[in-house]
């Protein structure tokens, strides 16, 4: 061709480009659109993902939701794609070949059908509307602009099936060949192994799938962060928190399972009330970034190792927390759902680190909750002890047996047999064909957005994900047991252990007139019981969340500096992320204590005060150094009177203040306070005194405090106890063991219970003192569950509540329904007045 005439064509070339644009701007390109000229009214046209970008971008805009500039390419483009290469014959022929059981059919015809695909040649008319639309973004953001290019399927996001993850997203893609190189793949995606045996096993049909392209300003957040959040708790189901996770870079090491990422648990209900209700955070390993490859046009991403330092710190501001909650809250309640209804969303975000704004770029619904909404509560119980393998975060709630197979790269899937347990480095979409009868997943690294985790979602498995060493610990042949009854731990044991799963109908269960509370201090465990219908719960022991969530005596930590350069490594270890060793205890303790008022809010949660005794303080790390060896520690330093004592005024300072923290902060004023161990009234008045110069202020902001009733004295003075405290709950263990004089862990007194005459006179007074002074009664001990008899002789007595360990709650909530029936009520009349022949317990 001629100088003149290459001219000539460039020129016309130009001419019907500056064409397309112009009828970009208008909204007339037949394949194209803008998201400023769609919603959610075009979620056939552009799919559901591209819909509800478009929708956020035009309408949440002033609410501070910030969409990146871009434009959709239509379902009707894929389908002019396929359709002018005369491939829909073909392809819909192959497809009838596949048996869904038949890998290795369903792996040729899956490469000759994306082969098709991507040597295919797009349309002219097409391929001339997305250069012009490209063009639009780069005269905004300069020659080759980076672009992210995303699938958007019409089917995305329905309840029976999510279809999220199953296509492909080309991430830094520059100039118009590379972009057109993308979108060919992300329409080969369609045809994916993972995609076709999706549809099959969904009963979908992969040719009646229209799938549009969205094209969006790449986030630079290979220069900062990105994440994903949820707006429930993706394990239980809980509806009012908005759990985030985060890791440094492009976020595609998070959904493929790459990192352990930072995660942050935040209140929703209190959102608009406090400034940032963070319940939780866990700090993830974070040990690479996923950034830009440089060099060329061409569309690369590298992964590139983490500082140590940036590891050791959380990748999210409280306030950047805050802001990503506020805005996840604003898509749920505009997004898909209607005014009412419960409409929980997955969004993906970004920060760019050049501008430092956070940008959503991806919002659709979650489906696996959305479609679970039968009232059924499954308890699971192990009956017996194992060999610990290893942890990690757990998925689902089950128990399960079997075979292990480790696998460490997809090329030995067909290794996998059915029933058998899959432990891997980590999973990816390729794997999905395979994973249909795994009977539960385990992988060494990623967090509960990975792909494992929701796989396992997905096909209702368990999975225990980011153990760390998995692959290493376990052998293919192994019988393991895998256990996710915690929310956030899952744990491999080796054999094969018994254990027991009860089911309950929630539509099955009857008021009673009798307060029904929960014995419960494991925060992990708290979103998953607070589906029960109880009235709160009547006991949290904060020892519990001091052994296990902060680990360390708080005066090691108040005074680092006098301990040896082992203990300070150690402890700096354990306090990473945190700004320093005081607001590690304070917000850990905060934390646990927050997880278990949100999950039950606004009903009462009741924590009692530290009870450890000094042998336990010691166990520790750190404690050895700060506890005297006492002879009889059970009635040494504790309580009321360790509180006061110079050596802990000001460990006690800091458990005050992460109570005020949760109460006024976190705005949990449900949290209410039992002080254990009072052994004079006159001490209870100062320990109230102490509280309220620690911010405490009983009756402020409704704050109760009750005495933990457990000694003689706490009965025999009731009245002058009950002018300073609202009221009594009744702790049976201690009550028994310093009525009777025995130790409750000897086998020489295992005949004495807390059916004896003389425990049960006490709490007889004990219930009538309140009674007659309008104060709270309640028991929290371990009598009314182990003794029925005993509680419903305290229905007969007109106990305010009774509290007891979760897997007790349907055979005690029965007893208590039975006893406050007219029948069993008469039998337990003899007991309305102070006995004076020893008591009979009805059997």
């Amino acid at each position: 061709m001629s100088f003149w005439g290459s001219n000539k064509k460039k020129s016309v070339q130009a001419e019907r480009l500056r064409q397309c644009g112009h009828a970009l701007s208008e909204g007339t390109l037949r394949y194209v659109k803008l998201y400023s000229q769609l919603g959610f009214r075009d979620r056939d046209t552009v799919g559901l993902k591209n819909a509800a970008l478009a929708e956020m971008s035009n309408n949440l805009s002033n609410q501070g939701i910030r969409v990146p500039d871009g434009y959709a390419i239509t379902t009707a483009a894929y389908h002019y794609f396929l359709e002018s290469n005369q491939l829909v014959p073909t392809i819909s022929s192959a497809l009838k070949k596949i048996a869904i059981d038949d890998l290795s059919s369903l792996r040729t015809i899956s490469r000759q059908i994306t082969d098709l695909v991507t040597k295919a040649d797009f349309p002219e008319d097409l391929a001339e509307e997305i250069d012009a639309a490209y063009i639009t973004l780069e005269r905004k953001y300069g020659s080759n602009v980076d672009v992210a290019v995303r699938s958007s399927s019409t089917v995305e996001g329905l309840p029976s099936a999510s279809f999220a993850g199953q296509q492909t997203s080309c991430l830094n893609v520059r100039g118009p060949g590379n972009l057109m190189i993308a979108c060919q793949q992300v329409f080969a995606s369609l045809f994916s192994e993972r995609a076709i045996a999706y549809c099959l096993q969904h009963d979908l049909e992969p040719m009646d799938i229209g799938i549009s392209i969205g094209i969006q300003k790449m986030v630079r957040s290979d220069l900062s962060v990105s994440g994903v959040m949820a707006t429930l708790d993706v394990q239980t189901g809980f509806r009012d928190v908005i759990t985030i996770s985060s890791s440094y870079g492009l976020g595609e090491n998070i959904a493929q399972g790459v990192v352990n990422p930072d995660e942050f648990t935040v209140f929703k209900p209190l959102l608009t009330k406090v400034r940032v209700p963070i319940l939780k955070r866990y700090l993830g390993g974070k040990a690479v970034r996923m950034v830009y490859q440089h060099g060329g046009n061409a569309s690369t991403t590298r992964n590139e190792p983490v500082l140590e330092s940036d590891q050791a710190s959380f990748s999210l501001s409280d306030e950047e927390i805050g802001l990503l909650a506020r805005q996840g809250r604003i898509i749920e309640e505009y997004c898909f759902g209607q005014p009412g209804s419960f409409c929980p969303m997955e969004i993906e975000w970004a920060k760019d680190g050049e501008d430092g704004k956070i940008y959503i770029v991806q919002a659709r619904r979650e489906t696996t909750h959305l479609r679970n909404e039968t009232r059924i509560y499954q308890d699971y119980q192990l009956l017996d002890q194992g060999w610990f393998l290893v942890g990690g975060k757990s998925v689902g709630h089950s128990i399960v047996t079997g075979t292990a197979r480790v696998i460490h790269s997809v090329s030995e899937i067909n290794k996998l047999q059915p029933g058998e347990i899959l432990v891997t480095p980590k999973t990816g979409p390729d794997w999905e064909p395979a994973l249909s009868h795994v009977a539960a997943i385990v992988t060494d690294s990623g967090g509960p957005c990975c792909h494992a985790a929701t796989t396992a979602r997905e096909l209702k498995v368990p999975a225990v994900v980011g153990c760390g060493d998995a692959t290493q610990v376990i052998t293919t042949g192994d019988e393991i047991t895998v256990v996710c009854i915690e929310r956030d731990r899952g744990q491999i044991y080796d054999g094969k252990l018994a254990y027991k799963m009860d089911e309950r109908v929630f539509s099955d269960i009857n008021n009673t007139e009798t307060q029904l509370m929960l014995n419960l201090s494991n925060p992990e465990d708290a979103f998953e019981y607070a589906a029960l219908p109880v009235a709160g719960v009547g006991l949290v022991k904060m020892e519990y969340i001091i052994n296990h969530l902060i680990k360390v005596h708080p005066r090691a930590l108040l005074e680092y500096e006098g301990q040896t350069p082992d203990v300070q490594f150690t402890i700096d270890g354990i306090t990473a992320g945190y700004p320093d060793r005081r607001s590690y205890y304070i917000k850990r303790l905060a934390e646990g204590l927050g997880t278990i008022a949100a999950a039950f809010y606004p009903r009462p949660v009741m924590v009692r005060l530290s009870d450890f005794q000094s042998n336990e303080y010691a166990a520790l790390y750190g404690g050895d150094c700060f506890e005297s060896n006492e002879e009889n520690p059970k009635l040494g330093l504790r309580g009321a009177a360790r509180y006061f004592s110079s050596e802990f005024a000001d460990s006690f300072a800091l458990e005050c203040e992460a109570i005020r923290s949760v109460r006024s902060e976190m705005g949990l004023s449900n949290l209410r306070v039992i002080a254990p161990f009072v052994r004079t009234p006159e001490e209870g008045g100062k320990l109230l005194t102490l509280m309220a110069q620690h911010g405490l202020r009983q009756g402020e902001n409704d704050l109760k405090v009750y005495l933990m009733c457990e000694t003689p004295a706490n009965v025999l003075l009731a009245e002058e106890f009950l002018q300073y405290f609202d009221g009594f709950s009744i702790g049976t263990d201690d009550l028994l063991q310093l009525t009777m004089g025995v130790d409750r862990g000897s086998s020489l007194f295992a005949d004495i219970d807390e059916r004896n005459r003389a425990v049960l006179k006490l709490i007889y007074l004990a219930i009538d003192a309140c009674h007659r002074t309008g104060r709270y009664i309640g028991i929290s001990g371990s009598a009314p569950s182990d003794y029925t008899e005993i509680t419903r002789w305290l229905v007969g007595q007109g106990i305010g509540s009774i509290s007891f360990e979760p897997h007790s709650y349907f055979k005690m909530q029965k007893v208590v329904a039975c006893a406050e029936s007219k029948s069993t009520m008469d039998d337990t009349q003899e007991f309305n007045a102070p006995p004076k022949s020893p008591l009979r317990i009805p059997a």
